[in-house]
């Protein structure tokens, strides 16, 4: 017989002289009316101890379990990883994939190695649906992003596979949204949001193409890589659980999948419009809201010589 335990995070406090209460895994305390159960037999009871036989209370203590099983305070196996069942590519410098590839395995993620060319090809192939929702690159660099390096990789989120990325500008490493679907903020999208927003477009511009001095660090250490690993394995978790939920209601639903929400949010910024700054030097980090940027439509062609448009001749006399 499966029995139930408390939930992960969550803990019953016995107060003297009062009723139990309930800290919940969000840090929440919550009174207990546990009717006719002693706080012990709760605790016993959702500690996994066995009962004693013929317990008095058992039907009483069902109840009470039902109701901490519903709240999801108690469960009778442990939570699955919330990256299972997830491929996750790694790639790019070892010292920030690395790290990125050992937090993504510790939270159930299948790490797979790859190559630029293979992110290439995982961008042109034909849409697999049973892989959509269940696939992420991320590719990690320390240093400026070279011009076109990420253009093709762009192309992955209307495969439906997740697509994740950091670099470093000089003492600032940056992370950028996971786009997941059609219509998500790509590197091309950040980077014209960032030279939109700053007076100094040309100079960054340039930087970016390569004209600059030769750089001068500070390469991440082993505690901002496995800042940068922590805050990527974050967004991946944010991903799968977004498709996770859209699962759920298509199953309910008996509609088709596809990305849902943004999983559990961050207090400010959900997952996929969320750029991070990350500076090398203190280990702190600010987030910043991005949007994609639309497509525009194209100038039109300029006449042939000799022609004029319609507007032109309206009006004219022979």
């Amino acid at each position: 017989m499966t029995r139930s335990r408390l939930a992960p995070g969550a803990g019953i406090v016995t107060v003297p002289g009062a009723a139990p209460v309930l800290r919940t895994s969000g840090g929440e305390f919550l009174r207990i009316d546990t009717g006719g159960v002693t706080a012990e037999a709760l605790v016993r009871r959702l500690a996994g101890e066995e009962a004693p036989d013929e317990d008095p209370q058992a039907a009483e203590l069902a109840r009470l379990v039902e109701a901490f099983e519903a709240g999801g305070h108690a469960v009778s196996a442990p939570p699955r990883a919330p990256l299972a069942g997830r491929t996750v590519h790694v790639l790019g410098d070892p010292l920030l994939a690395g790290p990125v590839a050992r937090c993504a395995g510790a939270e159930g993620a299948e790490v797979q190695p790859i190559t630029p060319d293979r992110v290439a090809e995982l961008a042109r192939a034909v849409p697999d649906h049973r892989a959509e929702g269940r696939v992420a690159v991320v590719w990690c660099l320390d240093s400026p992003v070279p011009e076109g390096l990420w253009d093709a990789a762009d192309g992955l989120p209307d495969r439906r596979i997740a697509w994740l990325r950091c670099h470093r500008e000089g003492s600032h490493s940056w992370t950028e949204p996971l786009a997941a679907a059609p219509g998500d903020v790509t590197s091309r999208h950040v980077r014209l949001r960032r030279l939109a927003a700053t007076p100094a477009h040309r100079e960054l511009a340039a930087y970016w193409a390569g004209h600059r001095t030769p750089d001068t660090g500070p390469h991440p250490t082993g505690a901002s890589a496995s800042l940068i690993a922590a805050l990527l394995t974050a967004d991946l978790i944010a991903w799968a659980e977004a498709e996770a939920e859209a699962e759920a209601e298509a199953e309910a639903t008996g509609g088709g999948g596809g990305v849902g929400g943004t999983g559990r949010q961050s207090a400010v910024l959900p997952a996929r419009r969320r750029l991070r700054r990350i500076d090398l030097r203190d280990l702190t980090f600010t987030e910043h809201p991005v949007l994609p940027v639309p497509d525009v439509a194209p100038l039109p062609a300029p006449a042939p010589a000799g022609t004029r448009s319609r507007s032109d001749t309206a009006g004219a006399r022979p």
